[in-house]
């Protein structure tokens, strides 16, 4: 019997280096805050071509698990960190301008990471550990806050209470999932026919929501949660499913 030839993977040398990269990681070899060698060291040891080696260091900053600092000098050269969310809230607003996840996916996902993030905070959260939180509310509540501002400071919110839930992971995804959605959510208020009524009827919830929590009301502030977000969001998912098909296509 004849044998069987299959092409031998190719990869290019740039993701040879993140593997390389990857698998010191996974080891414990590096950790966060730890430094790489310099260009023209690494280079020769894991033998690539410099070019090479920074095309996969712009790929890990672009991740969030590298910081790099050009120059001379002690806090010259690339560093492990770990910043994750703004890296996956572009990684999936991308995603989803590419028609990759629907509008109603994504506030599916926000109801489910909501939900949770509020139940465990109202159940666990200490005060001081909601302190940012409400700093976020007071400015939200401040006369004459533009639709901009108030997107940002809304994000900022969630994200706290999330943060305070004590799931890292959680408010990692709170963060990215709320991101990639963030223009389209400024798009709505701006297009709000009443602003400064829409931005009370808004904070109304988000003073309620944080009362819940506060007072340990685990699934009140579950509930109010899902309400809260299928609210507003899900006008924006109504409003995409009534337009022809073609149109809502094109403007993903």
């Amino acid at each position: 019997m004849a044998a069987e030839w299959r092409p031998v993977r190719q990869a290019r040398t740039h993701e040879l280096v993140l593997e390389r990269i990857e698998e010191q990681v996974l080891t414990g070899e590096l950790k966060a805050g730890d430094r790489l060698p310099p260009e023209r060291e690494l280079a020769p040891a894991l033998g690539v071509s410099r070019s090479a080696l920074r095309e996969a260091l712009r790929v890990l900053e672009t991740i969030g698990v590298l910081v790099a600092h050009p120059g001379r000098g002690a806090d010259a050269g690339a560093r492990i960190v770990r910043n994750p969310d703004d890296a996956l809230g572009r990684l999936l607003r991308l995603h989803f301008g590419l028609g990759s996840y629907r509008l109603e996916d994504v506030l599916e996902a926000r109801v489910v990471l909501e939900r949770s993030s509020f139940e465990a905070a109202a159940r666990q959260a200490a005060p001081e550990e909601l302190d940012e939180a409400a700093g976020i509310l007071g400015r939200l509540c401040e006369p004459g806050l533009g639709p901009a501002e108030f997107n940002e400071l809304d994000t900022a919110f969630h994200v706290a209470v999330a943060r305070s839930s004590g799931n890292r992971l959680v408010s990692t995804l709170t963060a990215a999932v709320r991101e990639s959605v963030r223009p389209l959510i400024l798009r709505a208020l701006e297009a709000a026919e009443d602003w400064p009524a829409t931005a009370a009827a808004l904070n109304a919830e988000h003073t309620e929501l944080l009362r819940l929590v506060l007072a340990g009301e685990a699934t009140a502030a579950a509930d109010l949660a899902e309400r809260h977000i299928r609210g507003f969001h899900g006008t924006l998912v109504n409003d995409e499913s009534a337009e022809p098909e073609g149109e809502a296509d094109g403007e993903r």
